[in-house]
């Protein structure tokens, strides 16, 4: 993957990577689209990375289909599906980890102490592999996204960060390869993520302070079936540091809710 990748730049070719952990849904295909449009050759990564998982998470039930990837990267089209081994990028020697100190540890770090260590150091092996000059990440994953912007700005990396738009099904729910671990039921129920977001963007723009504002979402969360608030926080997106007032270009509404064992993201930007 590095020589074809460092043979296409000495053509002069322009690298787009999508890094993904397959199961593809209109969520990924949406970030391969604007791949494709910023560069000449589109390189996704399709690797489970086991180092952003915990121990009592769910590394060996994560859906995996790796021929229905291919068939849906081949609609955009891809240029290179790049599926390594863990044993390619975790050789049993390996023992170096590379981490944005503290923005991993608040938000969803709170309860995955481990995770975003797991995903910088995994992204940061691929762009060195891959050797993007455009790399699309999702708004789903916002905190992830802060971070990993974050560490090419601190580490000078040569990689434009892009962030596509979050994708929802129809009921608003946003695209995720763990939604199918969801009943019916708890599908239905879990539309009340982006239907309480939404109404929390119309009572800041009426004037409503932090307080009133996370008083309505965690009662909101509250009084579904399935639902069970795991937080919510007000930070700035500069700096992932909690906001004691919203500040309007600079807040970031982030939320985790349970829906039976599945645990669910979403998020408001103001």
């Amino acid at each position: 993957m590095q020589k074809a990748a460092l043979a296409e730049k000495k053509k002069g070719r322009r690298i787009a990577l999508v890094p993904t952990m397959g199961f593809f849904h209109e969520g990924h295909l949406s970030l391969m689209r604007e791949a494709r449009r910023r560069a000449d050759i589109l390189v996704v990564s399709n690797f489970v990375n086991p180092t952003q998982f915990g121990p009592k998470e769910d590394l060996a039930r994560y859906p995996r289909d790796f021929k229905r990837d291919c068939k849906l990267a081949e609609q955009i089209p891809v240029d290179i599906m790049f599926a390594p081994r863990n044993e390619d990028m975790y050789p049993t020697s390996f023992r170096t980890f590379v981490e944005v100190e503290g923005w991993g540890k608040v938000l969803c770090g709170m309860t995955r102490p481990t995770h975003f260590r797991g995903v910088t150091t995994i992204v940061l092996k691929l762009f060195n592999i891959v050797q993007p000059d455009v790399a699309v990440f999702g708004w789903k994953d916002a905190q992830q996204f802060l971070i990993l912007r974050r560490m090419v700005e601190d580490l000078n990396l040569p990689v434009e960060m892009v962030g596509g738009e979050i994708v929802r099904e129809k009921n608003g729910l946003a695209m995720s390869s763990r939604n199918k671990y969801l009943t019916n039921e708890e599908f239905e129920d879990a539309s009340v993520i982006n239907k309480t977001l939404k109404k929390a963007f119309v009572l800041i723009k009426e004037g409503a302070d932090i307080d009133a504002v996370r008083h309505f979402i965690i009662k909101s969360i509250s009084q579904t079936k399935y639902g069970k608030l795991d937080y919510v926080d007000f930070v700035s997106r500069s700096t992932l540091e909690p906001l004691e007032q919203i500040k309007k270009g600079d807040t970031l509404i982030a939320l985790a809710v349970f829906f039976g064992k599945t645990r669910l993201i979403d998020n408001l930007r103001v």
